[in-house]
């Protein structure tokens, strides 16, 4: 910052929406201020993501999701060898499992096409069974969309912040906005001190409405989603190739059933809706059901451990659509209602929300972009471990290197906490969950992360 505090743009928030308008509007020569309550990046909703890249073809027919997670696809697609992102090209089918939900399918092929997702076709069960010969015999047919895909859940955030950070922007952690006024400029009081800026955009995920009353009085109504995950081990991923996801009802796209970048299978997650904000419990009772239910649908499951569970929070709101708008008499953006799309859409809510900047409050120029690749951590891609040259593993769950947790925690944005340590890493996320490593881990990072 500058002595005066002063940023032409603030966001508050850096889950992944925050991190891509970040990164979109340092580009564009705004000199971005990000304000993160957490001590890393991700601390909130964006944690706890399924890390899949959705085509749009369930979307809601014409919504703003829908439009800013095919541009987010798109973005994804064209930038991701160069900030080198992975991506597993696995596809996802729709499997119906009784008559009620085979009736829905003809639906989701027309819903498909109407979204533009034409290479949707709907399946028999003699298909299903070649494409997925270990799935339950109890399925009677599905929906194949071949352009879904796995992708790492917290790569993409850490390479838009350090592409934000290259073009000029400046991220706070630790940074809590508690009250603000409008006086011409915005003047937000932290507890790190006043920020003044001439725009706002508060991308504040399950606190958006309390962010949102600084401005005005919430137009919506934050009530946080929670969803638990487990994750079987690694053997269980010869069990599939596909994304198996389930029938949607109206309130949530149900229990799906993917491989993931890293070489596990994850079944979740459950919707529950509840009051706080901040923590998100895993329930026993929860969890029994989701490995019986991933039992049931991909029996080899039951001969498999379960590595590790945890459950993260969706920011949903009464309305089905994100909620985005400008005001620009009060030179303020909401980006709100952001829920299980977040990480596919964000590049396209970046796009948008730079649009509806450029319309309120002054032209974007677009710099050459300065390209910021981050470190590998999927399994599809050669990692650290595997060189030839030999490398000190100190995660022997997850085959993670001395050498990349010492990167994980110098450079320009080194990892502000445990948690953030580990999701550039994956260190202690294996089966033993750091029993026999985190000592040695964090012997490396002594003085280096925040208590």
């Amino acid at each position: 910052m500058t002595d005066t505090n002063h940023a032409q743009v603030v966001i508050i928030g850096g889950g992944v929406v925050g991190c891509a308008i970040f990164r979109r509007l340092a580009m564009a020569g705004r000199k971005p201020v990000l304000l993160e309550a957490g001590r890393d990046i991700l601390s909130g909703a964006s944690k706890g993501n399924s890390a899949l890249l959705h085509t749009g073809f369930d979307a809601p027919h014409g919504s703003l999701e829908l439009s800013c997670m095919q541009q987010g696809y798109r973005e994804y697609l064209a930038i991701r060898e160069k900030l080198n992102l992975p991506l597993v090209k696995s596809g996802a089918i729709v499997v119906a499992w009784n008559d009620e939900e085979q009736a829905k399918l003809d639906g989701i092929v027309a819903k498909a096409h109407d979204n533009g997702v034409t290479d949707v076709t709907r399946i028999d069960r003699e298909q299903l069974r070649r494409m997925e010969p270990l799935l339950s015999p109890k399925a009677l047919g599905g929906v194949h969309v071949p352009g879904e895909h796995i992708i790492d859940p917290w790569s993409a955030p850490l390479a838009y912040i350090h592409q934000g950070l290259a073009h000029g922007g400046i991220v706070l952690r630790d940074c809590r906005v508690e009250s603000g006024h409008f006086d011409g400029i915005w003047h937000l009081a932290t507890n790190q001190g006043e920020v003044t800026a001439d725009c706002v955009i508060n991308a504040a995920g399950n606190q958006g409405d309390v962010i949102e009353s600084i401005n005005r009085p919430a137009p919506f109504k934050i009530t946080p989603r929670k969803g638990q995950f487990i994750v079987f081990d690694k053997p269980a991923a010869r069990l599939l190739k596909a994304i198996i996801l389930p029938v949607p009802t109206e309130r949530t796209k149900g229990v799906v059933i993917c491989r993931t970048a890293f070489g596990n299978v994850l079944v979740g997650p459950t919707a529950e809706d509840q009051e706080d904000r901040v923590h998100a419990a895993v329930d026993q009772a929860a969890l029994r059901q989701l490995v019986a239910r991933g039992s049931e649908m991909l029996p080899g499951l039951a001969n498999v451990d379960v590595s590790a569970v945890y459950a993260g929070l969706r920011p949903a709101t009464e309305f089905k659509d994100y909620q985005i708008t400008a005001q620009p008499d009060r030179r303020w953006i909401t980006v709100a209602g952001i829920r299980s799309t977040g990480l596919t859409g964000a590049l396209g809510i970046a796009q948008h929300v730079a649009g509806l900047y450029a319309a309120s409050f002054g032209r974007l120029d677009e710099a050459e972009p300065i390209w910021t690749p981050v470190p590998n951590l999927a399994e599809e891609n050669p990692r650290p471990y595997q060189s030839p040259l030999g490398a000190e593993i100190v995660c022997h769950c997850e085959w993670v290197t001395k050498g990349e947790i010492e990167t994980a925690l110098d450079g320009r944005f080194p990892a502000g906490d445990v948690g953030g340590l580990k999701r550039r890493t994956r260190a202690m996320m294996g089966r033993c969950q750091g029993f026999y490593c985190s000592a040695h881990v964090m012997a490396i990072a002594e003085g280096k992360l925040a208590p």
